[in-house]
């Protein structure tokens, strides 16, 4: 299937291009590929049929967090989270809401505009422990002006001889970042370090996360692209291995859920049940989940 470009004169909305498919609409998965009737991604004007094709221009999220949500609603399911600094592909804007995919994943929905900005200074450094303190000055006697969940991107505009960094929000302690170029070692330490945090449906900071965003977020941290659902995560992660062998770091795989092995007993997961980051006997997850549905078969990957 091909897409031209339509040459016939017409109003159309500005840096908008219509094209004219030819051949038959192929599936794609709405989670990861932006489009809509009325209009889609440009990279998508082979594949896809809409209405108008759109080069998308880069914002970033300029709060601490937000939640990217299914539609244009603020009552309605959240699906993901941006985190400050992040990039967002915008595609379309319309009233409070911008609709169009996270940079770092490809996951699509709607972001209130307000909570994105164009242009900006390049982050430069992560935070790297669950929750950051900004301070006021560089000094941990200093009043706190505010806090970062683990993820958050920030640009470093100095940097004293302590190894405090100044941002635009205020200063940071050198233990709570680390360059955004470079990768922890232990997916598991880092998951390991929320242990207690909050279960968060569509969360993916240090603040609050599900159980595949405790995962990508863990994974991210040691240099590890992973997607944003489980079930995505299942199909581009790792080797499968049988599941009387686990390692620590090994991960773990049911039916909407996942989690990693913090030995070879122990799986440490984002839990919907207890309402946080817990972490306990394998075998007990497989019980607790066998009385909801029948018992899961767990499918074992490992990196």
């Amino acid at each position: 299937m091909t897409a031209q470009p339509m040459t016939s004169p017409g109003a159309r909305p500005p840096g908008r291009n219509s094209f004219r498919l030819e051949g038959p609409s192929i599936a794609l998965d709405p989670r990861i590929h932006a489009f809509r009737p009325d209009i889609a991604d440009l990279a998508l004007a082979g594949q896809v049929f809409a209405t108008h094709y759109v080069k998308p221009e880069t914002w970033r999220c300029v709060g601490p967090s937000v939640m990217v949500r299914r539609s244009p609603e603020k009552t309605d399911e959240a699906i993901s989270q941006l985190l400050l600094g992040e990039e967002f592909a915008v595609l379309d804007v319309g009233g409070e809401w911008a609709w169009g995919f996270c940079r770092h994943d490809h996951y699509v929905g709607y972001v209130p505009s307000a909570a994105l900005g164009r242009g900006g200074p390049t982050p430069t450094h992560v935070i790297a422990t669950p929750l950051a303190l900004i301070f006021d000055n560089p000094d941990i006697k200093s009043g706190i002006t505010g806090r970062l969940p683990m993820g958050a991107r920030v640009a470093a505009m100095e940097t004293n001889e302590e190894g405090f960094i100044r941002t635009a929000r205020g200063w940071l302690h050198p233990r709570h970042i680390m360059p955004s170029g470079e990768a922890r070692a232990d997916p598991v330490a880092i998951a390991e370090q929320l242990t207690g945090a909050p279960y968060l449906w569509g969360g993916r900071a240090g603040d609050g996360l599900d159980c595949s965003g405790l995962v990508q977020l863990s994974l991210g941290l040691c240099g590890i692209f992973a997607p944003r659902d489980s079930d995505q995560q299942a199909a581009a992660l790792g080797k499968q291995v049988a599941a009387g062998d686990l390692r620590r770091g090994d991960l773990v795989f049911f039916p909407g859920h996942v989690g990693l092995m913090a030995d070879g007993e122990r799986l440490i997961h984002a839990s919907a049940h207890w309402m946080r980051v817990a972490v306990e006997p394998l075998a007990d997850v497989v019980a607790l989940l066998s009385t909801e549905r029948d018992p899961p078969t767990p499918i074992v990957k490992r990196l």
